[in-house]
Parts: structure tokens; C-alpha cells; sequence
């Protein structure tokens, strides 16, 4: 017969599991930099589809790098709804060279 101490231990081992599972799951969400990013790396955004990637795209080789993320807003299509929704993915960095 197993006793309780033993099964209190094996709860509390599988919670131990479990709140490393979830921890895990919350640091691969992803940042995405707008400078660099594919259409298929911005379709991850809510509420960006893959036009509306591609506008940010072209938008993005007509006008430059974007600045700070807020820049977003100039794309056709997104507003401040969009942009607030991720707005703690988008970041903002300027490319930086490959190495060969």
C-alpha cells in the first residue's frame, strides 16, 4: 500500500513538471524585428495576414527601416488596434550584416 507522504511527493514532482512546461511555452513566443522579417515571420502578428505582410514588406523597401515600432502604423492596413495587440512582439532593430 503506498502511503500518503509518497503520493503528496509524486503531486507535488508532477506540479513541479507541469510549471516547467508552461514557463518553457512562454519564452518561445517569439519577437519579431519589422526591419527584417519575412511574410511569413510578420503573419505571426495578430491581425496580419500574408497582404498585409506584404505591404509591410513594401512599405519597408520604399521607405526605409523602420524607426520604432509605432512606424508600423504608416503601413496601410494597420492601426493603432493591430499595433496595440502586438505590440509587446514587434521590435525594432536595423539588420546586421551576414557573416560569409
Amino acid at each position: 500500500m503506498v502511503n500518503r507522504k509518497m503520493v503528496m511527493a509524486m503531486l507535488v514532482a508532477v506540479f513541479v513538471v507541469w510549471v516547467s512546461v508552461i514557463n518553457v511555452s512562454a519564452v518561445e513566443v517569439q519577437k519579431v524585428n519589422i526591419n527584417t522579417a519575412s511574410a511569413g515571420e510578420l503573419t505571426r502578428l495578430k491581425g496580419i495576414g500574408p497582404g498585409i505582410a506584404a505591404r509591410i514588406i513594401a512599405y519597408r523597401e520604399k521607405s526605409g527601416l523602420f524607426k520604432k515600432p509605432e512606424d508600423l502604423m504608416q503601413v496601410p492596413g494597420i492601426g493603432q488596434k493591430v499595433f496595440a495587440a502586438n505590440q509587446k512582439l514587434i521590435v525594432v532593430e536595423e539588420s546586421k550584416p551576414k557573416k560569409k
